[in-house]
């Protein structure tokens, strides 16, 4: 009886069926930091930045920006947890040995639950603007933390 046409093809067809359910994979970059909150106010969004910079020539930096959205009370830690479609860089140098990247967080910009913001020197808000604004375009999942800027 398997092998009578009908029965084939409601077999194919379970099988398309069951091969359309499956979640597809997207390959990229987890990015990940614990942050402890060492202030009196509670943390409610945090701009950083995951850096690769090569060893053999330090100007030469690669990073990768984040926003979260997070409550993060005095004295306690979060893990912040950033998906990215773009690894450690677009080129390599045949002569660089591959561990000659060096990683680095940077936290750029943290707003408090009080209206109150501490913001790095050196980070420049204007630069990333524009993909703020694509970030806070669509709404956020409530199980979503991080979006990559």
């Amino acid at each position: 009886n398997a092998d009578t046409l009908d029965a084939r093809g409601q077999a194919l067809e379970a099988i398309t069926q069951s091969a359309n359910k499956k979640e597809k994979t997207v390959e990229g970059f987890a990015y990940q930091v614990k942050l402890h909150n060492a202030g009196k106010q509670t943390m409610e969004v945090v701009f950083w930045e995951y850096q690769f910079i090569d060893a053999t020539n330090p100007g030469n930096v690669t990073r990768r920006q984040f926003l979260c959205g997070v409550k993060i009370k005095p004295d306690k830690d979060k893990e912040l947890q950033a998906f990215e479609m773009s690894g450690p860089g677009g080129t390599v140098s045949a002569t660089s040995p591959a561990t000659s990247l060096q990683e680095q967080v940077v936290i750029n910009r943290v707003e408090f639950a009080d209206g109150k913001s501490w913001m790095r020197k050196e980070w420049n808000a204007n630069e990333i603007r524009a993909a703020y604004q694509r970030a806070m375009a669509t709404p956020w999942s409530p199980n979503e933390m991080c979006r990559a800027l």
